[in-house]
């Protein structure tokens, strides 16, 4: 691949953004790339991790290839992008993101897409459409609005503002913050961690959840009723459920303890 690199690390699938002189921006060609990898990844592993390399995750979208689009072809593109990245939010796998340096436009909607993000210490979010002239278009206006709330986000696109890794955790942008380097070292362990789940539970986590958040109460409810019976009653969840009656399974333990 030209703008990607992929590699099985046990049990997870690691995709790096590889276009460093270009800050990782998206273009089609790279939307492209990632739906090939997406799919690599559903066929080899039981979760994935998304990092960047060099000095930034990624700046967002290629400008200089949307500005030469027609409005129709721009739709397109939007598109494709939702599609792509609804792969990634809805599809087999868990799928973690490595955040670092610039994690802005495009960049933030990928990332928006996972289901777990680690942003090291240098990592900063922004949304500059609204300086460009233009609108989010990969998913942020439904995606990270969710994360962080329409009004932080209203003031990301109005002001031009950009916050840094430990307001973004505070505003439930990103659950984990760590030092300089060491973002994807924890999301691949914590991706290995969600591997050793049940694949129905994994599944079910990650398509019923999102659902049941947009439905109204009553209905949210009826529907976790037939989610959870259905995935109790998987051979592996009863394999587990008998495990840890039996005692051959560990106990929900304190944070920090074994």
């Amino acid at each position: 691949m030209e703008y990607l690199t992929q590699e099985l690390r046990g049990d997870v699938a690691v995709i790096g953004l590889n276009r460093p002189e270009k800050r990782n921006a998206i273009s089609d060609r790279f939307v492209e790339e990632l739906a090939t990898a997406i799919r690599w990844a559903e066929d080899t592993a039981k979760a994935g991790v998304i990092y960047g390399h060099g000095p930034h995750f990624c700046a967002g979208l290629d400008l200089a290839e949307h500005v030469k689009k027609t409005p129709f072809e721009g739709v397109h593109g939007s598109r494709r992008w939702h599609e792509v990245f609804g792969w990634i939010q809805k599809g087999k796998l868990p799928w973690f993101a490595a955040l670092h340096g610039a994690v802005v436009g495009g960049g933030l909607e990928l990332a928006s897409s996972v289901h777990v993000r680690v942003a090291d210490s240098t990592a900063f979010f922004g949304l500059p459409e609204g300086q460009r002239g233009i609108f989010v278009g990969g998913g942020a206006s439904v995606r990270s609005a969710r994360l962080m709330g329409v009004a932080r986000m209203q003031d990301m696109m109005l002001t031009g503002r950009t916050v840094d890794a430990d307001t973004a955790e505070r505003w439930n942008l990103v659950q984990y913050v760590v030092p300089e380097g060491e973002a994807v070292e924890k999301a691949v362990a914590l991706a290995a961690q969600a591997a050793t789940n049940a694949e129905i539970s994994n599944y079910a986590i990650i398509n019923a959840l999102p659902r049941i958040n947009d439905m109204a109460t009553d209905d949210g409810l009826f529907v976790e009723s037939f989610v959870s019976s259905f995935t109790a009653t998987s051979p592996e969840a009863e394999a587990r459920l008998n495990a840890f009656l039996s005692k051959k399974a560990g106990k929900v333990a304190r944070p920090g303890e074994s």
